[in-house]
C-alpha cells in the first residue's frame, strides 16, 4: 500500500484538502478578518467530500479501477471548488466590503488537482502492468 507512489500523491491530496484549509484562509476581508472555509457550509461540504474521496482512494488500494474512478470524481469536485473560488473573487472584485485580499487557501484545489492527476497516472500504469502480466500467463 504505502510502497506505491500513488499512495504518496493521494496522501498529499488528503493533506491539501483536509488539513491545510484549517491553516490557510481563503481570503482576507476588508476589515482585516480572515475568511476560512468553515464559515460557508457549501465549502465545508466540498472540502469534506474531497478529503473523503482521497481517504477512500488510499484505503481501496487493492481495487485499482475504483481508485481511478474516485480520483476522477475528486478532480471534478476540486474543479468545481476552484470554479466557485474564481467566481467569488471575480464577482467581488476590487476593494468591496466583503473581500479585500485573496488568500493562499484559494489555491489548495489546484494543488489537489495536480497530485490527483499524478496519482491517476500511476494507477493507470499499475493497471496496465497487471493486464500485461495476465496476458503472459
Amino acid at each position: 500500500m504505502i510502497q506505491r507512489i500513488q499512495t504518496i500523491y493521494l496522501t498529499i491530496t488528503l493533506i491539501a484538502s483536509g488539513v491545510l484549509p484549517f491553516i490557510f484562509p481563503l481570503w482576507i476581508m476588508s476589515d482585516g478578518k480572515e475568511f476560512y472555509f468553515m464559515k460557508n457550509e457549501f465549502f465545508v461540504i466540498l472540502f469534506g467530500l474531497s478529503t473523503s474521496f482521497s481517504l477512500m482512494s488510499i484505503l481501496f488500494y487493492k481495487k485499482r479501477q475504483l481508485q481511478f474512478v474516485l480520483g476522477r470524481l475528486n478532480i471534478i469536485l476540486n474543479l468545481i471548488l476552484l470554479g466557485l473560488f474564481v467566481y467569488r473573487s471575480l464577482n467581488l472584485s476590487g476593494e468591496t466590503i466583503l473581500v479585500s485580499e485573496k488568500g493562499i487557501g484559494m489555491f489548495l484545489p489546484i494543488i489537489s488537482i495536480v497530485f490527483l492527476v499524478l496519482a491517476n497516472k500511476a494507477i493507470k500504469k499499475d493497471e496496465d502492468l497487471v493486464k500485461s502480466a495476465d496476458r503472459l500467463r
